[in-house]
């Protein structure tokens, strides 16, 4: 057996992948199917290549249409896109205007054969799909809400249409009774009006949220600096460097691949895959990766994988993985729908039948049974999932709150870990100058050598001698940066010397007791530290710390109030994590952590219940992808944001609670609205079989049904606006 994907465009929801699994699998020599609604992946394993092309022909006859690349599939799927709006935009217009006739224009023939013009057309035209994948779904065996959706435009235009063939043949006055002489082709128009437009909405966001593997990929570089066997170096392109070849990599160029520093040193902005606020310095055996950028420094790096085999790749590689997995998604209506329309089809069968046998004569049998269709047309429960979900989506954007995939709406009730990314998420992401032993005048001196850095550490300081109103200035020095180390400056009487411990050993500048408690203090509070000396006497040191976001701590306290374990992931270092951990009272904390470290950690999690991931950062990706519900911060990366279920637009970590609100509510709207939608049907569908006839008369014309219809539909929009105002 051997595999092959295809990428499927034109599926509207998950039932068309299930439609499409199930009639692939009853193929001969087709083994395991996997069909993705989410990302429009097929995934199908056959015994010979022969088959392909008859996959391909069922997929097609299904109503579907094939994509062999990316590209190719991106185009598909922009055109069913436009194709969905234009059919939502016709059908509309035409709906309103067969409305408007029906209700202000005295009905005649020529107005009845105007509406059946305008209805037929928005069905042939924008609604064929529906009918086209009900034709497949039925040949399946599954009844899904094209199903629903073909029965009841098909009813209401029908019956119409026999209404209009009765005038044409002036048969409505010898046998039809008045009240059944109404037509009703804005029902058909409307319906499917409604149904487009929430899945064009739905369409598009899935559009919008799978972008994120080529922004991904992007980051590599093109080209790489090979260092030939002469000594000179060689502009090449990336995809020709082997394993084994050795690339120099200068100050502010990018890493092009995985591999070991054989020679030089360079401090190495690895944030994209850390996390990691500042630069780490990295020298003789240490592991670089590719995309990363060297800040300042020289290394000629061994490489030990392709640029095809690097980690930027393997978080590729995670985030496909991640996109594929099955979430128990709402889809409620279309599950309903497998046992509702063969019923309500039984339903009116049953009733032409005892009207039948019990003498109430062929045009009364007829009637009601069509009007069992009518009634039981599918609008309101159609609109209880899809006007929910928008009336949510438009609260939540105008709280700051972008929701891109609507299907975690479902799960954000079931949240049981919320695992956060420590900088740029629970911190600022910026750095900030807790402590300083400095007096002013040597703060000055250290401020002034610092401003003639760019590093971030530098900007921090300076920033701190503003902020304290100590005034500095950059005089004559002659600066020298140590990659990893720090900062040395001299000019006529100051030789300053700023850095970390290792750097000061070098030096052999002393430190007194009392300072090294002071500086053991400060470490144990998950602080970084910048030694100051001048003149080879050791002045005093700045320590530091990315700060915490102001509302962390109030977050944390209301998830854990909740009965929602929160976690940290990092990839900072043990002290830093433990300390914000402590501070913000959050249960569980693990550090140093790579993206394939997270990634796996946020599946474990998953096993055990619903994972909330929030992050910001490109290494954060898989992990967002990965969770049950992924969030992240717009001020984070691309890559990020567009991975993530959810955008905090604010920044303001209290919209994770209110994401999680909104999705309580949100399925509250939506379940009351599927219970309103079937009490209408359970209430309406015995009146129009005729059940209370016998005992009190009463027997439900179309006319009323359709009332009943509009009143249902209304009462589910009006239910759903209510998510408007939630606070």
């Amino acid at each position: 057996m051997q595999k092959f994907k295809l990428n499927i465009a034109g599926m509207t929801c998950v039932n068309c992948s299930n439609a499409i699994k199930r009639a692939v699998s009853k193929m001969d020599g087709v083994g395991d199917v996997s069909v993705n609604f989410a990302n429009g992946v097929g995934e199908f394993e056959i015994k010979n290549d022969s088959l392909k092309q008859s996959i391909i022909d069922k997929i097609k006859k299904l109503g579907y249409e094939v994509a062999f690349d990316i590209d190719e599939f991106e185009k598909k799927r922009e055109g069913h896109i436009k194709f969905l709006k234009i059919r939502f935009i016709v059908a509309g217009i035409l709906s309103c205007v067969i409305m408007y006739l029906e209700m202000f224009v005295k009905p005649n023939l020529a107005i009845n054969l105007v509406m059946l013009a305008l209805a037929f057309f928005i069905l042939v035209y924008s609604g064929r799909t529906f009918f086209i994948h009900a034709f497949g779904a039925l040949s399946n065996k599954n009844y899904d809400m094209n199903v629903l959706v073909s029965l009841g435009t098909a009813s209401a235009f029908l019956y119409s249409l026999f209404i209009v063939i009765c005038d044409i043949f002036n048969l409505s006055l010898k046998f039809l009774p008045d009240d059944f002489k109404n037509v009703y082709f804005s029902g058909s128009g409307m319906i499917i009006t409604f149904v487009l437009f929430g899945k064009f909405l739905e369409e598009r966001s899935k559009a919008k949220a799978s972008d994120y593997l080529k922004t991904l990929m992007s980051l590599s570089p093109k080209t790489a600096l090979l260092l030939c066997l002469d000594g000179q170096n060689k502009e090449v392109d990336v995809a020709e460097v082997k394993v084994g070849d050795v690339v120099v990599v200068k100050s502010g160029y990018i890493i092009p691949c995985d591999g070991v520093v054989i020679q030089g040193g360079a401090e190495i902005d690895a944030s994209m895959l850390t996390g990691e606020s500042l630069p780490v310095y990295k020298q003789l055996g240490d592991m670089v990766y590719a995309g990363c950028l060297n800040t300042n420094g020289y290394i000629n790096v061994k490489v030990n994988r392709l640029s095809s085999q690097g980690l930027i790749s393997q978080i590729a590689s995670l985030l496909s993985d991640a996109s594929t997995k099955k979430m128990p998604i709402a889809r409620l209506a279309d599950k309903i729908s497998n046992i509702f329309v063969p019923s309500v089809i039984l339903v009116a069968v049953i009733t032409f039948c005892v009207w039948i046998l019990c003498g109430g004569g062929f045009t009364y049998a007829i009637l009601s049974a069509v009007c069992v269709l009518i009634i039981s047309c599918p609008c309101a429960l159609g609109l209880a999932t899809p006007i929910g979900i928008i009336s949510a989506l438009a609260r939540g954007a105008r709280g700051g709150i972008l929701i891109k995939n609507p299907e975690v709406i479902e799960l954000l009730k079931d949240i049981k870990f919320a695992v956060f990314d420590k900088t740029g998420t629970l911190s600022k992401g910026c750095i900030e100058i807790c402590v300083s032993t400095l007096t002013n005048a040597e703060l000055s001196l250290v401020a002034g050598v610092e401003s003639l850095s760019e590093h971030p550490l530098s900007k921090a300081v300076t920033n701190y001698a503003k902020q304290s109103g100590v005034n500095f200035k950059s005089t004559n020095f002659k600066l020298k940066t140590l990659a990893g180390l720090g900062l040395v400056a001299k000019d006529e009487t100051n030789h300053v010397i700023i850095g970390n411990q290792k750097l000061f050993e070098q030096e052999n500048i002393s430190i007194d007791t009392e300072q090294k408690r002071l500086l053991e203090h400060a470490y144990s509070r998950g602080e970084g530290v910048i030694l100051c000396a001048n003149n080879s006497e050791f002045l005093g040191f700045l320590s530091f710390r990315d700060e915490i976001r102001n509302e962390a701590k109030e977050v944390i306290n209301s998830l854990k109030s909740q009965n929602i374990k929160t976690i940290i992931l990092s990839g900072d270092n043990q002290n830093v994590v433990k300390s914000v951990a402590s501070e913000l009272g959050i249960d569980e904390f693990y550090a140093n952590a790579l993206p394939d470290d997270k990634f796996k950690k946020i599946s474990e999690l998953s096993q055990n219940g619903k994972v909330l991931f929030i992050g910001d950062g490109i290494n954060d990706s898989p992990s967002i992808k990965q969770a049950d519900v992924g969030i992240a911060m717009n001020s984070g990366s691309d890559i990020a944001k567009a991975a993530g279920d959810i955008v905090l637009v604010k920044n303001d970590l209290r919209n994770v609670l209110g994401a999680i609100r909104l999705g309580n509510s949100a399925m509250s709207v939506i379940k009351g609205n599927l219970f309103w939608a079937f009490l209408y049907n359970i209430v309406c569908i015995p009146l129009a079989a005729g059940v209370f006839y016998p005992s009190f008369g009463i027997l439900l014309s179309p006319v009323y049904g359709a009332m009943a219809m509009c009143f249902s539909s209304v009462a589910v929009v009006l239910n759903s606006l209510r998510l408007r105002n939630l606070k």
